[in-house]
């Protein structure tokens, strides 16, 4: 189905402030690591603007990952506590890697990373806990989509790099909610409505790796869905990246955002997101 204008009017929406980047004749990086005194960490700079997101529960089932880029999938997890790090890769990896096979038909996933999400417990200390990032973006680029998929197959010992790069492949954010989600819920934006022209490509240099990826320009254009009160026994899959040229989804944007229906007292986010390869099926 496509979600046309006149489709949108009849899905109840909230007006949220969205950050995006603004142009720039340079290209935009940020650094990983300290900096020397007086060189800055970036030299990215944002701006917001007020678009509706829409409150797309109702017609859930008719949204797939290669039509819009993302997709809403039920699965009660057995994972007892997501700040268990060994819990995570005994438990979490395989119930994901099982679950992705089953959505997309893949006969190879690989998971290469996971982030915690907390503002609560970052800001009491708690090392190895994100905050929710409230930009939109991309987390990969045309280009950094084969770097960082060769980089994780090599440091994974896998010998057929080539033939399976040479395949069609995508790369998977796999998002849960821990607990009920009232506050900075996640924005998913339809990436048939990004332009081409709308995606910049920003460096993000580590000490020893530049990786790239999309910072986003606004278009009024740009058609955002979220899923409110996020529950446990619900993951979001979105695409940050796929091979395949032929008008499927390759690049929708994602961002936190802050829903101004939310309580004012509402508890911090809590929220896991694993990023994977997806190899397709020859």
């Amino acid at each position: 189905m496509s979600l046309d204008s006149s489709f949108l009017l009849d899905l109840p929406h909230v007006e949220a402030e969205l950050t995006y980047f603004t142009p720039m004749a340079e290209k935009p990086v940020i650094y990983a690591y300290e900096r020397p005194p007086g060189i800055p960490q970036s030299n990215r700079k944002f701006e917001t603007h007020k678009m509706p997101v829409y409150n797309i529960r109702a017609v859930s089932q008719d949204i797939s990952l290669d039509q819009k880029g993302f997709r809403l999938v039920v699965q009660q997890s057995n994972v007892g506590n997501f700040y268990d790090e060994d819990e995570i890769r005994r438990v979490y990896y395989p119930e994901a890697e099982q679950l992705l096979k089953e959505v997309t038909g893949a006969q190879k996933v690989v998971i290469f990373d996971h982030t915690l999400r907390n503002a609560q417990r970052l800001q009491s200390g708690e090392i190895g806990i994100s905050e929710p990032i409230k930009r939109v973006h991309n987390d990969f680029t045309a280009k950094s989509g084969y770097t960082r998929a060769r980089k994780e197959l090599t440091a994974r010992g896998v010998d057929n790099i080539d033939e399976l790069l040479q395949q069609r492949f995508a790369l998977i954010n796999f998002w849960r909610a821990i607990a009920p989600v009232y506050e900075s819920p996640l924005a998913v934006c339809d990436a048939q409505s990004i332009a081409p022209a709308d995606l910049v490509a920003s460096d993000l240099v580590y000490r020893d790796y530049v990786g790239e990826s999309y910072l986003i320009t606004h278009n009024p254009k740009h058609q955002w869905f979220y899923f409110p009160q996020m529950q446990p026994w619900e993951a979001l899959l979105f695409k940050c990246f796929d091979s395949a040229e032929d008008g499927r989804a390759r690049f929708p944007a994602h961002t936190g955002f802050d829903d101004p229906t939310s309580p004012p007292d509402a508890p911090a986010r809590e929220s896991i997101e694993l990023r994977t390869l997806v190899f397709y099926p020859t």
